[in-house]
């Protein structure tokens, strides 16, 4: 059983930055990758970007390529993600998943959810 507690969440200006991070409750989160999605209102959950085992392994989905920047620390359990660029389009709240196959992360099928961070990015 793996909890996740996402924070960093907040409101910027358009063009500002935010560093959002996953905190996960076991030691097995090593061994999960872990991805990112996000939620604005009134549409469907979209995948942001996810990490692999390896760290060395990662999927971003084509509207924050060069903009978000995924990383991890085991040691720390946790994953982050850096959010520069923003822009009022990324305005959503954001969550942190953790699961299996790096390819299967990124459709949303994963093992366990984090309670969601709000990113509010004003024009």
């Amino acid at each position: 059983q793996v909890q996740l507690v996402e924070s960093g969440g907040g409101l910027v200006q358009a063009g500002g930055s935010l560093r959002l991070s996953c905190t996960a409750s076991a030691s097995t989160f090593n061994r999960h990758t872990v991805g990112w999605f996000r939620q604005a209102p009134r549409k469907e959950r979209e995948f942001v970007a996810a990490i692999g085992w390896s760290a060395i392994s990662t999927s971003y989905a084509d509207s924050v390529k060069g903009r978000f920047t995924i990383s991890r620390d085991d040691d720390k359990n946790t994953v982050y993600l850096q959010m520069n660029s923003l822009r009022p389009e990324d305005t959503a709240i954001y969550y942190c998943a953790a699961g299996g196959d790096i390819v299967i992360v990124t459709h949303g099928i994963v093992d366990y959810w984090g309670q969601g961070t709000q990113v509010i990015v004003s024009s």
